[in-house]
């Protein structure tokens, strides 16, 4: 795996991580890529357990297949193209909904060398779809066309990894201090 928004390394391995996470919860993901191309999806299947986890994905490069295949709408890729907040959050929510998935993630964005559509390189949405609705990250990413791509996926992991979190903050409830100073739910 690459490197991240920042130019590092993450620690440990993104997507182990989050199919650890989702194999304790029982819930399954799927993926739609665009500008990764297929990267996000081999990050997840090379982690060995991940058949209980992994539904499938679609690589939605063409901007037509991302309604064909994804569900995105005709008329918001027409009107926004397919480097915007809503068609990320509507490829997760897509993929989703098309693969029988508890969670979706989704990525697009402009890889390069070239600007598109006039949107610059390096600028990457990531979206997250589940059962805690849906949400969108964007990314101003620098640096080649390899980075871009892989630091695509390590941010796309780690929505999905916070996302999981919160869903989890939630289901457990508030958390109140004891006049020891530790946590309890």
């Amino acid at each position: 795996m690459g490197t991240d928004a920042r130019h590092e390394r993450p620690v440990g391995n993104p997507a182990a991580g989050v199919v650890h996470r989702l194999s304790l919860r029982h819930e399954t993901l799927a993926t739609v890529e665009s500008l990764t191309g297929g990267l996000l999806s081999a990050s997840i299947v090379e982690i060995a357990g991940v058949s209980g986890v992994y539904r499938g994905g679609l690589v939605v490069y063409a901007t037509e297949l991302k309604s064909q295949l994804a569900g995105v709408p005709a008329d918001l890729l027409a009107e926004r193209g397919p480097v915007d907040p809503d068609v990320a959050a509507a490829l997760a929510e897509g993929g989703r909904r098309r693969c029988g998935a508890d969670w979706g993630l989704a990525t697009t964005g402009v890889a390069g060398p070239e600007p598109q559509d006039g949107k610059p390189v390096g600028l990457v949405y990531v979206g997250v779809a589940g059962p805690g609705g849906t949400q969108v990250r964007r990314l101003d990413l620098d640096g080649g066309r390899d980075h871009i791509r892989s630091a695509a996926v390590i941010e796309g992991l780690r929505l999905l990894a916070e996302r999981i979190q919160a869903v989890d903050t939630d289901e457990a409830g508030p958390v109140d201090a004891d006049r020891a100073g530790t946590a309890r739910r």
